[in-house]
Parts: C-alpha cells; sequence; structure tokens
C-alpha cells in the first residue's frame, strides 16, 4: 500500500463524505470560490488521493490531473521518496528561520538554484510561495533605486489581465481590475501596457500590411514590446522601477512571446535604467521545457520570481533570484534588506524542493515537455475544427484553448454568456467527464491546460477526446 493508500484509509476511517461536506459548509472558507455553491446545499469536490497524472475523489471516482493541481504537481502525485524526504528532514530539524541563522537545506538549494538560473542570477531570497516572490521583487526594486540616489523611480509597468498574485503590492502589479476593484485603494504605482495576445493583436490596435505567418507574429511582437517603451517615455523614466513579465502570460489563457519580444524588452529596459522582472512562478522547472522560461526565449531578467513547481506541491516555498548587479549594494557596510517571512526557506521545504529537482535531472522531465509539446499542440488543434473553438496557444506543457461564438468574426461571449458557459455548464462538465482543467473568464473565456511534465501521447488524447465531447455539447446548448 502506498503513502497516500493508507493516508486515504486512515481518513476514511474518520470521516464520511457526508460528515466531510457538512464540515465544508459550515467551517471551510474556500479560495477564489463562490461560498454560496455550499451555503446553497450543493456540495464540493473532495480531493482525497493522487498518483502520477490521476487524481480521486471521496466517492472513488477518479479525474485526469489536466491542470498539475494549479500548475504545481509537475513531477506527478505520490512521489514516495519526496514524502520520505520531507519526513526525514522534519525529523533533523523540522523548523529554523533564515533571519540571520541558515540551515543546510536553504543554503544547498539557493546554490542550487543559482547554477540553474540564467546569467548571474546568483543571489536567492526565499518566501512560501509566489505572491510573496513577487511582493518581494517589487519592494526590493524600490529600494534598490533608493540606495542608487535615485528614489522617485517606484513605479512599475506589467501587462493588461495579468495576474501577479494577491499581496496588497503584487495585486497593484495584477493587471485584472475585477480582482481589485474590491480591495482598492491598492499600492500605488502601478501601470499597464498591452499583453502578446496575437489572436486578439487587431482589437489592440496593432496594424500590419504584412500577411498573416511569421514575419506578422514578429511584427506584432516588437508593436507591444514598443508600448512598454512608450509608457516608460510616458510616465517619465526617473519614475520606473521595473517591469514584471511572465515569459508565457497566463491570465487570459496562456499568451506565449512572439519572436525577438524579450530581446526588445530587455534592450528597453536597458536604455531606460528599468529592472526587468520574468514573474516565472509558473513558468519555471520545465513547465516550458527548461528550468527557466527566460532561457528558452532567450533573456536575461535582473530578477526571477519562482514558486510552484519547484517542489511540485509537496512542500510551499517560493523565490525571487537576483542579479549580482541588484545585490551589489547589500554587500557593505549596514545595508539590509529588511524583509522576510517565518516560513521563508522552510527546511522540510528546501529539502524536498532539492530531491524534487533530482527527479527532473534522473527522468529528464525538460527534455520531454521539449519533445513532446509539439505532440500536445497538435492533438489540442484538432479542436480547432469545432465551431466554438477560436485559437489554441501556448508553449511546452502550458496550453490556452479560447472560446468563441463566432470563428470567423472572433466575436467573443458577453458577461453573462461566459457566465453560463464557464460556470453553468464546462467546469463541472469537464471535471463530470474525467478531467481536471481550468475553464477561465479572467479575460475571454478559455480552457487552460497544464498536466504533470510525465504525461504523455495517451494522456493527450485523452484530454483531446474529453474537450472534445465536453465542447460539443457546450456549443449545442448556446
Amino acid at each position: 500500500m502506498t503513502i497516500t493508500e493508507q493516508a486515504v484509509t486512515a481518513h476514511a476511517e474518520t470521516a464520511s463524505e457526508q460528515e466531510l461536506q457538512k464540515k465544508a459548509r459550515d467551517h471551510l472558507w474556500m479560495h477564489f470560490s463562490r461560498q454560496s455553491v455550499l451555503e446553497d446545499g450543493g456540495s464540493v469536490p473532495i480531493i482525497v488521493r493522487g498518483e502520477g497524472h490521476t487524481i480521486w475523489d471521496s466517492t472513488g471516482k477518479s479525474y485526469l490531473d489536466g491542470l498539475s493541481g494549479l500548475f504545481v504537481v509537475a513531477a506527478g502525485h505520490g512521489r514516495r521518496r519526496l514524502a520520505q524526504v520531507a519526513a526525514q528532514q522534519a525529523e533533523q530539524l523540522a523548523f529554523f528561520p533564515i533571519w540571520s541563522y541558515a540551515h543546510p537545506a536553504a543554503i544547498e538549494l539557493a546554490d542550487k538554484l543559482a547554477d540553474l538560473a540564467p546569467g548571474d542570477l546568483n543571489r536567492v531570497f526565499f518566501s512560501t510561495g509566489g505572491g510573496e516572490a513577487v511582493e518581494t521583487a517589487f519592494k526590493l526594486a524600490k529600494y534598490y533605486w533608493k540606495l542608487q540616489g535615485r528614489p522617485t523611480k517606484h513605479k512599475v509597468i506589467s501587462r493588461a489581465v495579468a495576474y501577479h498574485g494577491t499581496p496588497q503590492g503584487a495585486l497593484a502589479i495584477t493587471g485584472i481590475p475585477a480582482m481589485k476593484e474590491m480591495f482598492e485603494p491598492v499600492v500605488p504605482g502601478g501601470f499597464r501596457v498591452p499583453n502578446t495576445n496575437y489572436y486578439r493583436s487587431a482589437e489592440m490596435g496593432f496594424v500590419s500590411s504584412t500577411p498573416e505567418g511569421p514575419a506578422r507574429e514578429a511584427e506584432f511582437g516588437l508593436w507591444a514590446a514598443n508600448r512598454i517603451e512608450e509608457m516608460i517615455q510616458f510616465e517619465g523614466p526617473e519614475t520606473v522601477a521595473a517591469v514584471f513579465l511572465e515569459p508565457v502570460q497566463n491570465s487570459g489563457g496562456c499568451f506565449p512571446p512572439p519572436p525577438g519580444y524579450f530581446q526588445r524588452v530587455r534592450e528597453i529596459c536597458d536604455q531606460y535604467d528599468v529592472l526587468l522582472v520574468a514573474d516565472e512562478v509558473i513558468t519555471a522547472f520545465g513547465r516550458i521545457g527548461n528550468w527557466f522560461a527566460s532561457t528558452t526565449y532567450g533573456f536575461v531578467p535582473d530578477m526571477i520570481t519562482c514558486a510552484k513547481a519547484m517542489t511540485s506541491g509537496y512542500s510551499p516555498i517560493g523565490a525571487t533570484i537576483v542579479s549580482e548587479r541588484i545585490y551589489e549594494p547589500f554587500k557593505h557596510g549596514s545595508t539590509a534588506f529588511y524583509h522576510g517571512y517565518t516560513f521563508g526557506g522552510h527546511p522540510v521545504s528546501a529539502a524536498v524542493a532539492l530531491e524534487n529537482l533530482k527527479i527532473f535531472e534522473e527522468e529528464s522531465l525538460n527534455e520531454r515537455v521539449r519533445e513532446k509539446s509539439p505532440i500536445f499542440r497538435a492533438t489540442l488543434e484538432k479542436l480547432l475544427d469545432l465551431p466554438i473553438v477560436g485559437d489554441v496557444r501556448g508553449d511546452g506543457y502550458f496550453f490556452g484553448i479560447e472560446l468563441v461564438k463566432d470563428k470567423t468574426t472572433k466575436e467573443t461571449f458577453d458577461d453573462d454568456e461566459s457566465e453560463r458557459l464557464l460556470r453553468g455548464f464546462l467546469s463541472k462538465a469537464l471535471f463530470d467527464a474525467g478531467l481536471y482543467c481550468r475553464a477561465d473568464d479572467r479575460g475571454d473565456p478559455v480552457i487552460q491546460l497544464a498536466p504533470p511534465l510525465t504525461v504523455g501521447e495517451k494522456e493527450f488524447d485523452q484530454i483531446e477526446q474529453i474537450l472534445r465531447g465536453t465542447l460539443t455539447e457546450a456549443w449545442n446548448r448556446l
């Protein structure tokens, strides 16, 4: 019996499905969820076990994990060796902070991340998750410029519809107004530029006489990058501290960078003395086929934020990896970065991360993604024959499928239609059909897919077949 099976057996002895649902209704406040589902007498799916790329709920039904939990479980569920490493570390040293002290796991993990990161990104500041990593980068960018005698450089630029986390600083960088309005006023200084949604490029104001194809897409990338320069000039270079960009933007449905985009962004940031932060909370550790997607797209940022797949979710951790240039002022005298988290660089999490990265190397997971990503894309592109599928986009093991009312005009769904389509039908229908993924309406309606890096052709076909049946039914319901 595996560790997860033992846990399920033990859990089943203490609580029935009905008891769990009642306790959830009475006490559990779920994240990013409408509590009315429970308050109105509904039930919540209760996931009790995972093995490989399969998860099971409390009724015993199995599902293909098409989202790696939440872009997290890259090496797959049920890895006994990761659980064992966590237990061993907890027995030896369960906790100690890295506030003026250190422990071996944090030291070794920092060394490993510095080795894997591009360029001279050699300094690692640990947190417990992605939002904290972004918050750290935001604060560090502002403080860095103060230390350079340029205190007016405090603004940050990010892209429309981009998600960068929920802490107040990270929320200021997030480019989704609906996620911020209930918490306003948020931290000031966040400004937005167009994203790299090539499918909707004309609606963003991009005009080209170049025929459809790679040259046109590259031209769009240059146009989108130049909007960053335009914003820096408009706000004033002496007021802008940093640009925050995901290598592949998640929110809105997997927007990869057009060819040359990041090279031009890097050039702009260098020209105006603006820091470039790659938010790789999702894209790091194999999701795009390399340790960091910055490497995939051929640019070196000043900072990288990362989290999710660093431990494949077996224990929470995050990190902000910083270049020698940014770290240099902190080498001297009494200068210190008065910022941190109690559980940042937690011994158990750091030990698990090190073992998880060993699995990546032993099983060549990065190479696997690079090899099989074209097959995954081709399989999903079969869905383009459906009238509801407008676009399939992404990279690595990270794809989005945009849903439309009219393929010819690219007409999208209005808010009420999107509500009925995504929340009213698709989310539950896909899950009932055996696929855990994400129906997302932050922007135009999309289905997001990011399965564990261990899946292959069999699972690609399974995903396509489930999507085909469910999307066909959704279209017939319109």
